[in-house]
């Protein structure tokens, strides 16, 4: 029989959020991998769930080291259980390495999908997240998230990333010093748990009530950045070159209009003054 390695979500909090399938696996599977062998355990009774496998730690400083173990396990046949102390593994949680190794060895990797805190903030956030991406924590060092903060001021998707409570204040101030105050942003806090809060604003907004202090875990969805509109100087080649296929001028100030976000007649009047030149 072949055996296999299971990636599952475990409750963020609410214990009625994990799923018939993470009880099932807790109960049945040859090898437990827990971030937190102690929280997995005190998981496991509170679901009325007796495991019957062998437990072993796996948490970011063991990683490496027992990836052979694991590996060796799921190759004879056995199932490994991959969970972590809340959420997805592999989402700034340990688990990715222990995916590559079992895909390098061609051995079978499945997933029990549940909670998360990426995907459970977006969809509180109140902004538009079509496109997201995920940036885990930001830098601890000042500059360094100065930095990050500025790969930011073009992004096109929304931007939802993880922070300490005590980091959030001087996060923020960052965020309004680099991506200016008026951008929108939502933070979430103890997502699930009995103290759930999520506080939406302006970063400016945000970064002032975040200066009184926070406490819990800190999901954050940043708004997308918002498009510049093209100078319609800038788009008269653009134009130039559709009426030299054939276009008709102000057909194609129409479609590189429509295409840049600008206005038709400013860009007409821009090829109309280029000409004169």
């Amino acid at each position: 029989m072949s055996g296999r390695l299971v990636l599952a979500a475990t409750p963020m909090g609410e214990i009625r959020d994990a799923s018939p399938r993470l009880c099932e696996a807790l109960g049945s599977a040859d090898v437990v991998a827990a971030e937190d062998t102690r929280r997995t355990r005190t998981l496991a009774a509170a679901l009325g769930v007796q495991i019957t496998g062998k437990v072993v730690s796996f948490y970011d400083q063991v990683e490496t080291s027992r990836l052979p173990m694991l590996v060796a396990e799921v190759a004879q046949g056995r199932t490994v259980l991959l969970v972590t102390d809340a959420g997805m593994p592999s989402v700034s949680d340990p688990g990715y390495r222990l995916v590559q190794a079992c895909v390098a060895e061609d051995l079978p990797v499945t997933c029990l999908p549940g909670p998360s805190a990426v995907t459970t903030a977006l969809a509180l956030s109140g902004l538009p997240v079509e496109r997201f991406c995920f940036d885990g924590f930001p830098p601890r060092k000042p500059g360094a998230r100065r930095a990050w903060f500025e790969t930011l001021t073009s992004e096109p998707r929304a931007c939802v990333f993880f922070e300490a409570p005590h980091r959030l204040a001087a996060c923020l101030q960052d965020a309004v010093d680099v991506l200016g105050g008026d951008r929108r942003a939502a933070v979430c806090r103890e997502l699930t748990k009995t103290y759930e809060e999520v506080k939406r604003g302006t970063l400016g907004e945000l970064a002032q009530w975040a200066a009184e202090g926070v406490r819990g875990e800190i999901t954050v969805v940043l708004e997308a950045a918002r498009p510049v509109a093209a100078d319609p100087v800038e788009l008269v080649d653009v134009v130039e070159r559709q009426v030299s296929d054939g276009a008709r001028l102000k057909d194609a100030c129409a479609t590189v209009a429509a295409e840049a976000g600008v206005s038709k007649r400013e860009l007409y009047e821009a090829v109309l003054a280029a000409r004169r030149d």
